[in-house]
């Protein structure tokens, strides 16, 4: 079954000056226009194409590569606001609408936003929504705490930051555990920390500290090995440089020098840290 807004992998059925019509199955014949359309290409051929709504609202094809397809998020910017509603740069021909009733506040001109896109069951056309929380799931028993996820910064809130979870659901990251500067579309990895029973994820950029802890260890041994045997981050070093040099809390980090130094694998001294021989007594 052929998909709008989505990547299908289509039959050509007819060859026309303008360009190539493909079985869309179910939607009917639908235009590849020959801008798009390789000099090959023969009545036959099976062609990778995107789905999507010309000016015209007509379902046409192309090989152009959208920024996101329908059911994912994307941060994109508002190229023109009319009495229609906002339209976004998505890096097909056809702008990607936000209908007025669809936006969480009212975008402007030459600003980004992360939007949901999807197809209006009313209309059949593509749109999108910055109304995350009205798209997204809220069934939170696929994941697991302490659980690796990828997460996308898309707003903030009185305690920190708020990021998309996997593509799929809404978290919540907290500005006192956060040790880095995010910014709004920013996709990196993180973690489950807690399943609220409220239905909300509680993230973290972090393991939780007793994995992070062991493969930390590992890594302080590795910069000290690289580092003549010294490191001047010791457990009063700032929390900022710490994270930069280790990407760990300082409450981590410390703890990880106590075990180092429990074990009698590193000197901790006041400005400095000391890797020791191990064949030494």
């Amino acid at each position: 079954m052929a998909n709008l807004g989505q990547y299908n992998s289509l039959t050509v059925i007819k060859q026309v000056d303008f360009g190539y019509f493909l079985d869309g199955e179910q939607l009917g014949e639908i235009l590849l226009p020959k801008k798009y359309a390789d000099q090959t290409t023969a009545i036959g051929d099976t062609l990778k194409v995107f789905l999507y709504n010309d000016s015209e609202d007509r379902i046409v094809a192309t090989t152009l590569t959208p920024k996101a397809v329908v059911g994912e998020c994307a941060y994109l910017r508002v190229v023109e606001t009319n009495r229609i509603g906002a339209f976004l740069d998505w890096g097909l021909p056809k702008d990607l609408l936000v209908p007025f009733n669809e936006q969480q506040k009212p975008m402007q001109t030459g600003y980004s936003y992360t939007v949901y896109i999807f197809v209006d069951e009313e209309t059949q056309r593509i749109a999108a929504s910055s109304r995350l929380e009205d798209h997204l799931t809220s069934d939170i028993n696929i994941f697991q705490p302490q659980q690796a996820v990828d997460l996308q910064i898309y707003g903030r809130s009185d305690l920190g930051f708020k990021a998309i979870v996997n593509g799929t659901h809404l978290g919540q990251l907290y500005d006192n555990e956060t040790f880095q500067k995010l910014y709004y579309g920013e996709k990196l990895k993180g973690y489950i920390k807690a399943l609220r029973t409220d239905g909300k994820i509680d993230l973290s950029l972090q393991p939780a500290a007793h994995i992070a802890r062991e493969g930390l260890a590992g890594t302080i041994l590795q910069y000290l090995e690289e580092h003549q045997g010294i490191s001047t981050l010791t457990d009063k070093s700032p929390p900022d440089l710490i994270y930069q040099t280790f990407g760990v809390s300082k409450a981590t980090y410390k703890k990880t020098l106590g075990l180092l130094y429990k074990n009698r694998q590193i000197k901790i001294e006041k400005h400095q840290i000391t890797l020791l021989d191990p064949t030494s007594d």
